[in-house]
């Protein structure tokens, strides 16, 4: 059963993606991600003129044939940002979205890659955004690579991570030394704390570090009013756990 403390979570994590979204025209989330569904619309509210797509939505899904055209917009270079989940994310920015251990006898097997190769190759605003901040979903490096965060010199490739959101922090991504840096840490943690749930290094620059900022009360009214509203169709649940029914 949905808490209290579920719904807190889930208006905070929205306002956090949606605040890394600021800016870009166009916006795409993919299939089973009511979080970022929530952000996206918020980023829209924020910015009007923003364009968000979300496949699964009967009112925000633009595309007849889905993932398909979705993959052939990012590669006509259309789509500015897209997010990515993972099931394990490393330093590089590399993800793994297919197993756990060793390939051919996996501890773990998941559905695969699914073009996230291809997104993160051509969308230039790539948000990673994984709940679970722990050693086991930040580690130093992948078991798999189902998209690689960089790129050898002389390949063209407009896009890759820019940012990873956790249930713990926001951190950027430095595209010059190829490695996460921390941006910010949730209300509520420490930098120690999430030093100890982060499997790899990352940056951080000295002194205490900037605290992730807090929804808006405005954002709050948008997000459990109509952002929930035009949930209800593709994720009913999370809806009303977004509105406290």
């Amino acid at each position: 059963m949905a808490t209290l403390a579920d719904r807190q979570t889930s208006l905070f994590l929205a306002s956090a993606l949606a605040d890394v979204f600021r800016g870009v025209p166009t916006l795409a989330i993919g299939a089973n991600s009511p979080i970022p569904a929530a952000a996206a619309l918020l980023a829209q509210h924020r910015e009007p003129s923003m364009r968000v797509s979300i496949l699964g939505s009967p009112a925000h899904n633009p595309y007849t044939n889905g993932g398909g055209e979705l993959f052939d917009y990012a590669a006509e270079g259309r789509l500015a940002c897209f997010v990515l989940g993972a099931l394990q994310i490393d330093g590089a920015g590399n993800l793994n979205l297919v197993s756990v251990g060793d390939y051919d006898q996996p501890t773990v097997r998941y559905p695969g890659s699914f073009g996230s190769g291809l997104l993160y190759y051509t969308v230039p605003r790539v948000v990673v955004f994984r709940e679970d901040h722990s050693p086991r979903a930040l580690v130093e490096r992948v078991d798999f690579v189902s998209a690689t965060g960089t790129s050898p010199p002389g390949v063209y490739r407009p896009g890759g991570p820019a940012y990873l959101v956790t249930g713990k922090a926001v951190f950027r991504f430095d595209r010059e030394h190829a490695q996460f840096a921390l941006q910010s840490v949730h209300p509520g943690h420490t930098l120690d704390e999430v030093m100890a749930a982060t499997g790899f290094h990352f940056a951080c620059a000295d002194g205490v570090p900037a605290v992730t900022a807090l929804p808006s009360e405005q954002d709050c009214r948008w997000l459990t009013g109509p952002i929930a509203d035009a949930l209800l169709g593709g994720y009913p649940e999370f809806a009303r756990l977004l509105t406290g029914d």
